[in-house]
C-alpha cells in the first residue's frame, strides 16, 4: 500500500473509530455545533465533518450547514447538529405495581409516541411482558419507524449475567422469575428488530437523568427515589453507571432509618422502602388508599392539594427526616457531587427543601464540609427514557456495525 492509500486509510478508520462517540456527543447535547464536535473528538475540522455527514447518512443526526449567526456574533457560524426527528427510535418498556407503560424514544432521550398505561399487574410475568410488548409493537407499526432495540424497567433487582428478577417485591411475581429471557422472547415473537435488554427502574432513571436531565455534568451521581411502592437508588460513577458485582448493588430501600418503625418486606423494619414511599405518607398523613388511581399520584395530589392540612404538614416533616437521614448515610459512604430525587421524593423536596438539605448536612460528614446539591429529578417517564438508553447503547457504541452498515 503506497504513502497516499495509507493515510486515506487511517483517516477513515479514525473516523469509523470516532463514530460512536460524535453520536452519543450529539445524543446527549454535548456538540450541538461541528466546531464543538471537532474540540471534542480532538480531531481535524475536516474529520469531524466526515463523521458529521456520515451520522447524517444513517439517518442519525441532521446537519444545518447554514445556520443563522447569533445577534453581534463575528465570522461564519459553524454547522449546527441535531438529532434526526425522523430518525430511528427503541422501544421502552416500563412495568410497576399499578400497570405498565410501552413507548417509543428516539435519540436525544425524546419520547416519540406512547401507548395508554395498562393499571392491572397479573402474577403472570409472561402475560404482563407479552402485554407489554403487544403494545409496543403497535406503536412500532403506527410510526413507520425502524427499531434499533427494546428495553425494560423492572421494579426489581436485576441479577446479571442471568436477567432475573431477585426481589419483585411489590408484584407478585416469583423471586428470580426471568424477566430477561422472558422480555427477548416477547420482543423476538412480536417480530421487533434489534436485541432486547432489562435493567432496574431506578438504575435506569438515574442513567437517562445523567445524560438528558438534572444529572448532566456530574461526575459521581446519586440518585434515590420512590415510584408507585418502595424506594430505589442508583449510582453513576464517573459517568457510568454503577450496578456491582452482578448487578445488585444500591439497594438503598432497605437501609434502617427508623429502628421501631413499620415492618418491611425484606424481614426487616423501619426500612427506607416503608418509611418514605406512597403509602407511608398517606398513612402518617391519616388518609386510607383508594382503588381509583395509583398510590404515588395520591399522595401527589394530596401533597399539591392539601398542602396546609395538619396531617399533611405531620407527614411531610417526618418523611423528610426519614430521607434525609438515609440519605446522610449514603453520603457518608458514596461522596456524590449531586443528589437527584424522583417520584414522591421530588415533591417532599420542593415541599421544604430547607429543611431537607439541613438534615443531610446535619448527619453527613461532607454534607457539614460544604454540601451536595440535592435536586430534583427533570424528565418525564425517566425510567422508560433509560430502558430506551439500554436499547441505544449499541448505536452508540457502533453505528456502523448496529445499524447494518459497512464502513465507507
Amino acid at each position: 500500500m503506497n504513502g497516499k492509500a495509507t493515510t486515506i486509510r487511517t483517516r477513515l478508520d479514525r473516523g469509523r473509530n470516532a463514530l460512536g462517540p460524535a453520536l452519543e456527543l450529539v445524543h446527549t447535547g454535548r456538540a450541538p455545533t461541528r466546531a464543538v464536535l471537532t474540540a471534542e473528538l480532538g480531531v481535524t475540522r475536516a474529520t469531524a465533518g466526515a463523521v458529521a455527514a456520515e451520522l447524517e447518512a444513517l439517518g442519525l443526526i441532521r446537519v444545518d450547514s447554514n445556520p443563522g449567526a447569533a445577534a453581534g456574533s463575528q465570522g461564519r457560524p459553524s454547522h449546527r447538529l441535531a438529532v434526526d426527528e425522523k430518525g430511528p427510535v427503541a422501544l421502552a418498556a416500563q412495568v410497576h405495581a399499578d400497570g405498565f407503560r410501552a413507548a417509543l424514544v428516539g435519540l436525544g432521550g425524546t419520547i416519540v409516541a406512547t401507548a395508554p398505561g395498562c393499571v392491572t399487574v397479573s402474577a403472570d410475568p409472561a402475560q404482563v411482558l407479552g402485554a407489554v410488548v403487544d403494545a409496543g409493537a403497535a406503536l412500532l407499526r403506527e410510526s413507520g419507524r425502524r427499531c434499533v432495540g427494546a428495553g425494560l424497567a423492572a421494579p426489581s433487582a436485576v441479577a446479571e449475567p442471568e436477567g432475573t428478577a431477585l426481589n419483585p417485591l411489590h408484584l407478585a411475581w416469583p423471586a428470580g422469575a426471568p424477566v430477561r429471557e422472558i422480555f427477548a422472547e416477547r420482543v423476538r415473537a412480536a417480530g421487533i428488530e434489534g436485541p432486547a435488554f432489562t435493567g432496574n427502574d431506578v438504575n435506569l432513571a438515574a442513567l437517562a437523568e445523567h445524560r438528558h436531565g438534572a444529572g448532566r455534568g456530574a461526575r459521581d451521581l446519586l440518585c434515590v427515589a420512590t415510584g408507585h411502592r418502595g424506594v430505589g437508588g442508583a449510582l453513576v460513577l464517573d459517568g457510568r453507571l454503577h450496578t456491582g458485582s452482578s448487578g445488585l448493588a444500591l439497594e438503598v430501600g432497605h437501609l434502617t432509618v427508623n429502628p421501631e418503625g413499620r415492618p418491611c418486606h425484606c424481614g426487616s423494619r423501619g426500612c427506607l422502602d416503608v418509611e418514605t414511599d406512597p403509602l407511608a405518607f398517606l398513612t402518617v398523613a391519616g388518609r386510607a388508599p383508594g382503588p381509583e388511581v395509583s398510590l404515588l399520584q395520591q399522595a401527589r395530589d394530596l401533597l399539591r392539594t392539601s398542602r396546609d392540612d395538619p396531617g399533611v404538614r405531620v407527614a411531610v416533616g417526618e418523611l423528610i427526616d426519614r430521607l434525609g437521614l438515609g440519605l446522610a448515610g449514603l453520603v457518608n459512604i458514596l461522596n456524590p457531587d449531586r443528589i437527584i430525587l424522583g417520584g414522591l421524593h421530588r415533591e417532599l423536596l420542593d415541599a421544604d427543601p430547607e429543611r431537607l438539605r439541613a438534615v443531610v448536612a446535619d448527619r453527613s460528614l461532607w454534607g457539614r464540609s460544604g454540601g451536595v446539591p440535592i435536586l430534583p429529578c427533570t424528565l418525564d417517564h425517566n425510567s422508560l427514557v433509560g430502558a430506551a438508553e439500554l436499547a441505544w447503547q449499541p448505536v452508540l457504541d457502533d453505528p456502523l456495525a448496529a445499524l447494518g452498515r459497512e464502513s465507507v
